[in-house]
């Protein structure tokens, strides 16, 4: 299970969704579109599931 991450645009750091999903399931799901609250700006930011990722961090423990 990992955490979809976004690209803020205003800084290009990585942020949470706050949405969970697994590998199989985030690469079946349809296309989407959502908004996210940003801690590092304060702002809200409106993206599509294609510029999304998913970030788990045991599979880069290896």
């Amino acid at each position: 299970m990992g955490t979809v991450m976004i690209k803020c645009p205003q800084t290009g750091q990585a942020i949470p969704t706050g949405i969970k999903a697994d590998r199989e399931s985030f690469r079946c799901s349809a296309v989407f579109f959502a908004s996210t609250y940003c801690s590092i700006c304060q702002a809200n930011h409106e993206w599509f599931a294609k510029e999304a990722w998913l970030y788990e961090p045991a599979r880069e423990r290896g």
